[in-house]
């Protein structure tokens, strides 16, 4: 299947929704309240912030400054938007970056934060190489899709070794953190709502416009059938795997 292509109906799917992945304000705000002892103005990194909804919840949740990258300028103009529209230009300041070369100075902040954006570079990876950009004593925040329990149905398993083999169960996931030089603190399994109410439930409604303006390509419309599997996996294993926050801090 060309890839360029496949680019592109994805951005089509996500292009206007809420959220890049699955999250919502409550879990977000659980994850930050576990940062203790911040300065009174943190320093944060938001990694692969995509339109920047959480962005915009850390907002709310701080009085710190905070950078937000991505790679995806259409999502980097939506959040700049909403920044000026809500007068936060001076706390949140928005740049086109890469994850895989990140151009800060070691020590710069006092948190990363990477809601639904790690797995594009790898858990451990990710974990290892912003490491050098968190002070002492400073927090890595990151969501990661990790198995709940052991006993999958060889379907979803399939799934996932097709489209995520590095996806790990959150023991190992624990393993890696600390491996890294991390103190996980804590972890949490964010709830079904939140891939529902601001991702699943709008990329569905997307689907079936698209189905209609595409129904004369096929390979469009296998893209689309392979985003409807997505969520109706979720649909049917969402007992078996999440998204999971885990919140660590740096020796």
């Amino acid at each position: 299947m060309d890839e360029r292509k496949m680019r592109k109906v994805f951005f089509e799917i996500h292009d206007g929704l809420p959220r890049e992945g699955p999250g919502n304000f409550e879990s977000t705000q659980k994850a930050y309240s576990m940062l203790l002892n911040l300065p009174a103005d943190p320093k944060i990194l938001d990694i692969g912030c995509g339109p920047g909804m959480q962005t915009l919840d850390l907002s709310r949740l701080t009085n710190g400054s905070i950078i937000s990258i991505d790679n995806h300028p259409p999502f980097l103009e939506v959040l700049r938007e909403k920044v000026v529209q809500k007068g936060l230009s001076d706390r949140i300041f928005v740049r086109e970056g890469d994850m895989f070369n990140l151009h800060f100075e070691e020590k710069s902040f006092d948190v990363i934060w990477a809601e639904g954006s790690i797995y594009i570079i790898g858990f451990e990876r990710g974990l290892r190489e912003w490491k050098p950009l968190l002070k002492s004593g400073g927090y890595l925040v990151a969501t990661e899709v990790s198995w709940l329990k052991s006993d999958a149905p060889a379907e979803i398993k399939g799934f996932w070794e097709e489209n995520y083999p590095a996806m790990n169960d959150i023991d190992s996931n624990l393993k890696i953190l600390r491996s890294a030089g991390y103190h996980p603190l804590d972890h949490f399994t964010i709830p079904e709502s939140a891939w529902w109410d601001d991702y699943y439930n709008p990329i569905e409604k997307k689907l079936v416009t698209l189905r209609e303006k595409y129904k004369n390509d096929d390979q469009t419309l296998q893209i689309l059938k392979m985003e409807q599997q997505e969520i109706y996996y979720f649909r049917e294993y969402a007992d078996f795997y999440g998204y999971v926050f885990y919140i660590a801090q740096v020796h």
